[in-house]
């Protein structure tokens, strides 16, 4: 389950509340899930409850146990907590990593595309200024993903020259809108213009210099965006990329291919993602005649009686590549509607840093056998690497294959 899912699954509490008569308040358009804050837990966490609670003229812990016995019943949902003032946190069930890992691998770049038009077609136009150009260029294929039409303009008109053969910008125009003439709005993109040419740059390092910054900082044009060093953001999400799909063809070599499963963080097959490991506890030792239950044993311990109590189940997070991929579809969105590229480029730079500490336990060593393990972590690395692409892509940035 996405966040934009488990959005949609609080709204369906929230309205079987208003229909039940025991919430009197008007149903919001949208609800924001994040991950949780401190003192929190689960998966993800809401403040819906407190949002409602004025107009509903109800205290926010009432209003957040009205809406958590309605949505722990939904489906997906495993647990619902309320702590704090009324904060809402939800443990997704157990299988949702891996079905979330499926679904990315299913749409691959297109993960987080809105699949349906809108009808809702946005007007775009910007200075004749390289910067402007190429984030007005990458705003419009954000919107297209999230299925609005796009209409570009640009002072002087028609663009022509190196900005096209270098740095791949569409020329303006009517773009995706065939038939549609009425305009739901217009934006001017505007952004602090570029400092210098960034020709020298080539295409991706080019646009990567005008985008990665947001808007209304100044973008640095230097050789520093070349560079193939840790230090470059735009050189660790292209070796990620590259990583992974030399995993996926080193995988195919030795035999074995993606296939979603349970993973835990440090790569324990035995708990599905997000569900509660095993308490790490010494196990008690069995009793026996010589030593029953309660007496000194020699070394001077106690065997422990059968029904003594035991701790708890240690919870433990879930694979903490999945709120990152989760959560793409709402960057895309965000990134779309607030006109702002910079948004998606640093969400990349996350993804990449975060599943570089799995790619070295992807592959078998030795003579280790390809085991379910190392299919479920294919799966999951390479659903990273769809991510990446698919964001790259957007960027109008190359998603190497080699590197």
């Amino acid at each position: 389950m996405t966040p934009v899912e488990l959005s949609r699954t609080v709204l369906g509490a929230v309205r079987r509340a208003v229909d039940d008569g025991v919430l009197d308040v008007a149903v919001p358009e949208r609800v924001k899930v994040t991950a949780p804050g401190p003192g929190g837990c689960g998966d993800y966490a809401t403040n819906i409850a407190l949002q409602l609670a004025r107009p509903a003229g109800q205290p926010p812990l009432h209003v957040a146990e009205i809406l958590r016995t309605r949505l722990a019943a939904s489906d997906g949902v495993r647990d619902v907590v309320v702590t704090g003032p009324g904060f809402l946190n939800i443990t997704l069930g157990g299988a949702a990593g891996v079905d979330l890992v499926a679904d990315i691998l299913r749409r691959g770049p297109r993960y987080g595309f809105v699949d349906e038009p809108s009808g809702d077609v946005v007007h775009l136009h910007a200075p004749c200024e390289v910067r402007a150009v190429v984030v007005m260029d990458v705003v419009g294929r954000l919107l297209r993903s999230q299925g609005v039409g796009v209409r570009t303009s640009c002072e002087g008109g028609v663009l022509e020259g190196e900005w096209i053969t270098v740095l791949g910008v569409q020329g303006c125009g009517d773009e995706g809108v065939p038939g549609q003439a009425a305009s739901s709005g217009g934006h001017v993109i505007q952004p602090v213009p570029a400092p210098a040419s960034p020709l020298h740059l080539g295409r991706d390092a080019g646009r990567w210099a005008l985008l990665h910054p947001a808007g209304h900082d100044r973008p640095r044009i230097s050789d520093e965006h070349l560079v193939q060093r840790e230090g470059n953001p735009l050189f660790r999400v292209r070796y990620a990329h590259a990583r992974i799909r030399a995993l996926s063809r080193n995988a195919a070599d030795l035999g074995f291919r993606a296939e979603p499963g349970p993973i835990e963080p440090d790569g324990d097959p035995a708990r599905p993602m997000g569900a509660a490991a095993h308490p790490t506890a010494t196990p008690a030792r069995p009793t026996d005649a010589a030593h029953p239950a309660g007496t000194p044993t020699p070394a001077g311990t106690s065997v422990p009686t059968p029904d003594a109590p035991q701790a708890p189940p240690t919870p433990r997070p879930p694979h903490p590549l999945l709120h990152p991929l989760a959560d793409h579809p709402r960057v895309l969105a965000q990134a779309a509607a607030h006109r702002a590229p910079d948004r998606l480029a640093r969400h990349l730079v996350s993804v990449a840093d975060a599943v570089l500490p799995l790619l070295p336990a992807v592959l078998p060593r030795g003579a280790e056998k390809p085991s379910a393990t190392h299919r479920a972590r294919l799966a999951l690395a390479e659903a990273v690497g769809a991510v990446l692409a698919g964001g790259l892509s957007l960027l109008g940035i190359d998603a190497p294959e080699h590197l």
